[in-house]
């Protein structure tokens, strides 16, 4: 009997360090991106697009490993919930790096020739995601409620940012015609850097799901919108 319990949590156990070790992967993918655009690196950024495929095969093995555990250990109650959570992480980290891999993909077409250019402001954004990204990371290994909480809470700062950036771009696009090429990147870049503080935030409420057996609530506090757009008629 002590056998097969032991088994039993061995599943759990391998599956929530599987999910871990995806997160420290993509994390370090994460911050590799930020520090080729920084330093317009192109040789690290070669390595942060070809380095994607092993995060790719990461997320097979842990869905593989999910789908056997479900189907051997009929888990119930929280062990079910440590199962759909470690799913739908690592579906969550495989999107992550992927908007790496596509923000380093950019870095030849980021010229960094002045802080006007909105670079300093887009590699602060980065970083502060890339904080969150780490806290996330850390409550769902730990299980802190507290934390997985606080990540969830502070999504909203991210989105000021993001839309502070967004309308200063877009001034500098609509005074400095020669700038549209690159501030349409930096756009990208933004926007990437965005949605993974979406995907963080997520990360964060899987974890008080899985610890609590319910989700934070609809009562997050969000940025103001992008609206209204500007008359891209002005941007030449």
């Amino acid at each position: 009997m002590t056998s097969i319990l032991s088994a039993y949590d061995m599943d759990f156990t391998t599956l929530r360090a599987r999910v871990s070790e995806m997160g420290g992967l993509v994390e370090e993918q994460f911050a590799d991106c930020l520090e080729a655009a920084q330093r317009r690196d192109l040789v690290l950024a070669a390595e942060i697009v070809a380095r994607d495929q092993g995060i790719d095969q990461r997320e097979v093995e842990i869905e593989e490993l999910a789908v056997r555990t479900l189907a051997l250990r009929q888990p119930l109650a929280q062990d079910l919930r440590e199962t759909i959570a470690a799913l739908k992480i690592a579906a969550t980290l495989e999107r992550i790096g992927d908007l790496a891999k596509n923000i380093a993909k950019r870095t030849s077409l980021i010229h960094s020739r002045s802080d006007s250019n909105g670079v300093a402001s887009i590699l602060r954004l980065g970083h502060q995601v890339r904080g969150q990204l780490a806290d996330a990371l850390d409550a769902y290994g730990t299980r802190d409620i507290h934390g997985a909480e606080g990540v969830w809470r502070r999504d909203i700062e991210v989105d000021e940012l993001h839309n502070s950036i967004f309308h200063v771009l877009i001034a500098n696009m609509s005074s400095e015609p020669r700038f549209v090429s690159e501030g349409a990147q930096l756009l990208f870049v933004a926007k990437n850097l965005e949605r993974i503080g979406d995907h963080t935030t997520f990360i964060a409420e899987m974890t008080y799901y899985v610890a609590v057996g319910r989700s934070f609530g609809n009562d997050r506090p969000k940025g103001d919108p992008l609206f209204p757009l500007p008359n891209i008629d002005t941007i030449v």
